[in-house]
Order: C-alpha cells, then structure tokens, then sequence
C-alpha cells in the first residue's frame, strides 16, 4: 500500500480573470509546452480577506497538511495586505 502525496500547487491570477463562473472550462498548460489539463468551474465563492476564506471554505478543504493559521500565515507571507484587501476567491474546479 502506497500514501497519497498531497501536492499544494499556487496560480495566480490577474485581476480580468476574476470573473470566472461556473460551467467555465479552465485549460492549465505547461509553460512552454503543448501539454494541457482542463478543469470545469463548479462554484466561484468572493471572499473579503483570507481568513474568510479558509472559515469559509474550511482549511482541511484547502491545504489538508496545515492548520488554518499555518496557512493564514503562508499566504499572507506571499501577498501583502494591499493585495489581501482586493479579496480572495475559492474555484471549485473538477477535471475533465
């Protein structure tokens, strides 16, 4: 029997890509590559801040190998408070 690895991947996003919805198709490609994954939108949930959004999403949801504050902590240690104010999003995506 073999452990599942959690792998925690980043996307960052510009801000014309916050209107995502759901039912959109999301197509991830390898940078400089043909290689693709496309994932179909489930749910697009706005938060105002981080801690909101692991509240509300769950932090076990988001990172099942850190604590809420571990996570607060890592993200916040990314982005500043000047981009924590414009919100956070939770995309609910499922593999196509």
């Amino acid at each position: 029997m073999t452990d599942a690895i959690t792998r925690v991947r980043e996307l960052n996003l510009y801000r014309q890509y916050f209107d995502l919805a759901a039912g959109d198709i999301i197509r991830f490609r390898i940078k400089g590559t043909d290689a693709t994954c496309a994932v179909r939108v489930g749910r697009v949930t706005e938060y105002v801040d981080f801690a909101a959004l692991l509240d509300g999403e769950g932090a076990a949801n988001v990172n099942p190998t850190a604590t809420r504050d571990e996570q607060l902590a890592d993200i916040r240690a990314i982005y500043p408070p000047e981009k924590e104010a414009l919100g956070a999003l939770a995309i609910e995506i499922v593999l196509l």
